[in-house]
């Protein structure tokens, strides 16, 4: 697939409280004021319906981003701008996305662990360290940092609407915006 179709995929992946969930929701609000349609498929929303028979397993990550990669295959070679969300703790996984879709750019939400821990708003990190949740990324399970993302924003540090600039921007910069 080319650019004329204009349609493509932003693959938000990072630590659970990162931000990818807030980033991909004001990247999203962006697109739509400059004409894009656009898709977001975050991870909580889409293990509540397409994906709420897998857990965390290794294999049951892989499977769930095998189904969201197909929709966003299907979303981004039909002109959608799509906005991935999942912590997609493997390079293969992320690797076979980008092989799958169109104009795929991995966003790098950088954010150390420990300031993952202090936002916590979820409670997840609490109940992971605490024993009560198994296979937890970052925690009790690994997460592979990209090796060369298109775009790295570090929340710890660059604000959302920073962060928010340095995607659009590069994106812009591709050519993909262009009507």
């Amino acid at each position: 697939m080319t650019q004329e179709h204009n349609g493509f995929v932003l693959w938000f992946t990072g630590l659970s409280g990162s931000g990818k969930s807030e980033l991909a929701s004001r990247v999203a609000e962006k697109l739509r004021t400059l004409g894009k349609k656009v898709e977001i498929l975050d991870g909580d929303i889409v293990r509540q319906s397409l994906t709420k028979d897998l857990g965390f397993t290794e294999a049951d990550r892989k499977t769930n981003l095998e189904r969201v990669t197909f929709v966003a295959k299907l979303l981004s070679r039909n002109g959608v701008a799509t906005l991935v969300s999942f912590i997609s703790p493997y390079i293969t996984s992320r690797e076979a996305a980008r092989k799958e879709t169109t104009n795929f750019m991995e966003v790098f939400v950088k954010c150390p662990v420990e300031v993952c821990i202090e936002r916590d708003t979820k409670g997840l990190y609490k109940k992971a360290i605490a024993g009560e949740i198994e296979n937890f990324t970052g925690i009790s399970h690994p997460y592979e940092e990209p090796p060369n993302p298109e775009i790295v924003v570090e929340t710890d540090k660059e604000t959302p609407e920073e962060c928010v600039t340095k995607i659009i921007t590069y994106i812009n910069g591709t050519g993909l915006l262009d009507r």
